[in-house]
């Protein structure tokens, strides 16, 4: 049955960008969040180019098989340079982006909802099939807590203390409670696997 999942890196603050984000200048100063991606001898079964530790390659592997779809929210496309107007952070699964305003150039496989995070996760859903709805950016992240979407998140949790940024998690009207299910260390970085109890 097909889970709706945010795995994104994050400082050990909270953080999932630095200072100044966007277009053209990715996570800000904190583009080190990703440097786990780069620092093993182990190739992605998934992600051409990613060498990560072997830990990390398991961990990393087997929940990017589980991606059916993604769904980022317009800072993180932005952010991202739109992913080349036509891609997608997955090599294989579609990309839904959540915006209130229109977007350029989108085609490929990319999708634009503009009416709302119930809207954009049926819609992934459909395309994923059996498989997982991946979440990317915190106003994407809080909107599916809010609304009792998220099964599963993880954070790949990086040794570092950011200061500023852009959090994963925005207000939340009430607390949620998670389940740790795997703790995976690594070298530059912790994989915290968490469910989310309802």
């Amino acid at each position: 049955m097909s889970k709706v999942i945010s795995a994104l890196s994050v400082s050990v603050d909270g953080y999932i960008t630095g200072r100044d984000p966007g277009p053209g200048r990715g996570l800000g100063d904190a583009g080190f969040l990703f440097d786990w991606y780069f620092n093993g001898d182990t190739p992605s079964q998934v992600f051409d180019g990613f060498k990560l530790s072997e830990p990390s390659a398991r961990f990393f592997d087997a929940l990017a098989a589980r991606a059916g779809a993604v769904i980022c929210g317009r800072n993180t496309y932005e952010d991202s340079d739109r992913f080349g107007d036509d891609g997608s952070p997955h090599p294989t699964a579609p990309l839904f982006v959540l915006s209130h305003r229109p977007a350029p150039r989108m085609y490929g496989r990319q999708t634009l909802i503009t009416t709302g995070i119930d809207d954009a996760v049926a819609a992934a859903k459909e395309a994923a099939g059996d498989k997982d709805v991946g979440l990317m950016g915190g106003g994407v992240v809080t909107e599916a807590l809010n609304a009792g979407l998220v099964d599963e998140i993880v954070l790949h949790q990086v040794p570092v203390l950011v200061g500023s940024g852009r959090p994963y998690f925005q207000t939340l009207p009430e607390h949620v409670r998670l389940r740790l299910i795997e703790l995976v260390p690594a070298p530059g970085v912790t994989h915290l696997h968490y469910e989310v109890l309802r």
